[in-house]
């Protein structure tokens, strides 16, 4: 007898990531796995949360609201919820939404698969479940958990403690990756440059860079969600030398006003922040950074938020995102902080800063026009190449879209490298066509 089973995952791709090995854990010879939205009769139907914060936890409340209705018309056998909010509000959810036939946390999956059946085997935790989705690109999480204490972030006490994936593991996963056709790894975790403290008494990311980019089938290696709060030197040094990883960097610095920086519990200033920018574009010429910051946070007045505004100028950072404060319960900002800046305050501020970053990076992607670059062909839509250059990462960024040269096909292409050169910039993508090289 084959068990069908839906999982819908919500939240950031460390989520996708839990759900990739949570599924590689159920023998393939009996199970059938829907995608998220099948909308028939399954036996198992799984919710992996985010519980980050306002916006995320109530479209994880509507889902499952929504899937206990299926449950109610015996469209799902049984309903399990796991992950952030699952995590966050234990001792709250089962009374809420009894419909719910068990609650899982976000640290361990173990007990999620036994509570389907199936007895977790230690040789298949470096397995992923192959989607056939047939995408070159696959997310690699690193660590789990955080050791910092921001103030206004709540992932320190719903995943725990920071801890570091082995080396070794995280080489045989990328191992099985790339012999699934994945030619370009993202890496992730809560803070990327924090790996390897806990596991070997040093930062040892650009380590592991090396040892990844020795994978037979991987070309690029991306870095996201780092720190900068002693940013190591190495990982910049291996990002110069190094052909395979991408000039492209997340790095989240939240704000620029040491005032602001200081009630956020980052650990550093804002001239530490300026001259850690400066040293990474001096070091990796033609590197594209990527940011986010928080607008409206306690201690964020007109002349802080100003100074925001000028420092996006200045850095001319080619992506840059924002988010409005939002105060969560249990941090120390909510218990310590007064959240006094209104509603449309945040927004009006946030409106300003990205109207300021949009013609900022349209003079970037008007810079590129004219040249050659290679990239990943991740898909075909509408008859068009839909593709990336190493300075665009899926998801977040825009895309390179290109005709199909005549005389060929699209199978030709998806994923695949290929040669582009770029002949107009719009808003958010860049279109090209295919050259060969």
């Amino acid at each position: 007898m084959r068990h069908s089973i839906q999982v819908i995952t919500l939240g950031c791709s460390k989520n996708t990531v839990d759900t990739e090995h949570l599924l590689a854990q159920l023998p393939e010879d009996a199970w059938t796995v829907y995608p998220e939205d099948y909308a028939g009769k399954v036996e198992y139907l799984l919710i992996n949360t985010c519980g980050f914060i306002f916006d995320a936890k109530q479209e994880s409340i509507d889902t499952i609201l929504l899937a206990a209705e299926r449950r109610k018309k015996e469209e799902v056998g049984k309903l399990l919820v796991f992950g952030c909010l699952s995590q966050r509000y234990a001792a709250d959810l089962p009374a809420l939404i009894p419909e719910v036939d068990g609650w899982f946390g976000a640290r361990e999956l173990d007990p999620i698969v036994r509570a389907l059946g199936v007895e977790p085997s230690a040789h298949r935790r470096n397995a992923r479940y192959a989607d056939n989705s047939g995408r070159a690109y696959a997310y690699l999480k690193i660590s789990e958990g955080c050791d910092r204490r921001c103030s206004y972030c709540a992932i320190p006490f719903i995943r725990g403690a920071h801890r570091s994936v082995p080396v070794e593991d995280l080489v045989a996963e990328a191992t099985l990756l790339a012999g699934r056709g994945v030619k370009e790894l993202i890496l992730i975790a809560q803070d990327t440059t924090y790996y390897g403290l806990d596991l070997y008494h040093r930062r040892a990311l650009a380590e592991l860079l090396r040892e990844l980019s020795a994978v037979p089938g991987i070309e690029w290696i991306r870095l996201h969600y780092s720190y900068p709060e002693g940013f190591p030197e190495d990982v910049l040094e291996e990002m110069a030398s190094n052909p395979k990883i991408c000039k492209y960097l997340d790095i989240p610095l939240q704000h620029i006003s040491d005032k602001v920086l200081h009630n956020m519990h980052r650990g550093v200033t804002g001239d530490w922040t300026r001259a850690l920018i400066r040293r990474m574009r001096e070091m990796i010429p033609g590197v594209v950074l990527r940011t986010t910051v928080i607008v409206g946070h306690p201690g964020e007045g007109p002349a802080e938020f100003e100074e925001l505004v000028d420092f996006a100028r200045e850095a001319r950072f080619e992506r840059l995102g924002a988010f409005r404060y939002s105060e969560e319960e249990g941090t120390w900002g909510a218990e310590n902080l007064c959240d006094d800046v209104p509603e449309e305050e945040k927004q009006r501020r946030y409106d300003r800063l990205m109207s300021v970053q949009e013609g900022i990076s349209a003079d970037f992607n008007a810079s590129r026009i004219g040249k050659e670059e290679r990239v990943l062909v991740d898909d075909c839509l509408n008859g068009k190449l839909v593709c990336r250059s190493q300075y665009e990462s899926p998801e977040v960024d825009g895309e390179i879209i290109a005709a199909i040269p005549e005389g060929r096909d699209a199978s030709d292409y998806v994923g695949r490298f290929a040669w582009v050169r770029i002949v107009a910039a719009e808003d958010y993508d860049l279109l090209a066509e295919i050259i060969e090289k």
